[in-house]
């Protein structure tokens, strides 16, 4: 049997930027004259390329980055919320359904997806930045689930079941009732960002961030990012099985031989993520 594996460095997507350095993908939205905005293309271009991710052989991380000082402003007014309008339910639900499975793609990438978010990270941008495993931003951050300020519920891709278990549920309930922006230090202080560093840095700090993480077991890695997900819905007695297992398979694998031996010879790992 022929495993299919695909090389990305090369891709080119239609409806935002791809670059590759290393063995990071960075993607960036590219309407930065608009706050960099989501459209029915760009969802779908997205999620299909998430889905690729798995089985991408030259790719160990992701970073989603913001453009023109922006990360996204969501789903476009006039693109998106205005045919929306007209959809009858049937169309409407297979929109919703594919916006959801972007959130699903990017946790089954098997990928570290780490958003780095400047100005304005608000509807889908900020469920984009919410399903990322890390997440930097800056001072002047503005984070929103504001789909309450649009006649909807907060219950958005994932919103009410991932928000709560980041942030807690009073917070996340704060948050998706009110649709208010959620400040830089409050997204630091609740354990939504792991850092706010300065602007002109932040895309840097997260590609440094992204790269020391492929310079990991990255097999490894994408075991736990894995477990973080699957285990939601365990008892913890699966969990500590499933985690058991898990940890089995890691202890297969090259790069737990060569820690070992590095540590041996009192030298620092060369992990190959196999």
């Amino acid at each position: 049997m022929t495993l299919t594996t695909v090389t990305m460095a090369d891709f080119t997507p239609k409806h935002f930027l791809w670059r590759v350095e290393g063995r990071v993908a960075v993607i960036q939205l590219n309407r930065p004259e608009r706050k960099n905005p989501l459209t029915f293309d760009s969802y779908a271009e997205l999620r299909d390329t998430f889905r690729q991710l798995p089985y991408a052989d030259d790719i160990d991380a992701v970073v989603l980055a913001s453009n023109g000082g922006n990360f996204s402003s969501g789903g476009d007014v006039h693109d998106i919320i205005a045919p929306l309008v007209s959809m009858e339910m049937k169309e409407l639900l297979a929109f919703t359904r594919m916006t959801g499975d972007l959130v699903k793609a990017m946790l089954g990438c098997g990928k570290p997806v780490i958003t780095a978010a400047d100005g304005v990270c608000v509807g889908a941008g900020a469920i984009m930045a919410m399903a990322s495993d890390i997440r930097f931003a800056t001072a002047e951050t503005k984070t929103a689930f504001l789909f309450t300020k649009v006649g909807l519920a907060g219950c958005d891709m994932g919103a009410c079941a991932m928000l709560p278990r980041i942030i807690g549920q009073g917070r996340a309930a704060d948050l998706l009732y009110t649709g208010r922006t959620m400040s830089a230090d409050e997204g630091l202080a609740w354990g939504f960002y792991n850092r706010v560093v300065e602007a002109d840095q932040l895309e840097a700090q997260a590609l440094d961030y992204a790269r020391k993480l492929t310079e990991g077991p990255t097999f490894a890695h994408g075991i736990t990012k894995t477990q973080l997900n699957q285990e939601w819905s365990m008892s913890l007695e699966q969990a500590i099985e499933a985690e058991a297992q898990a940890q089995a398979i890691c202890m297969q694998t090259k790069d737990f031989e060569r820690a070992y031996r590095a540590f041996v010879a009192k030298e620092k790992p060369t992990f190959g993520g196999d």
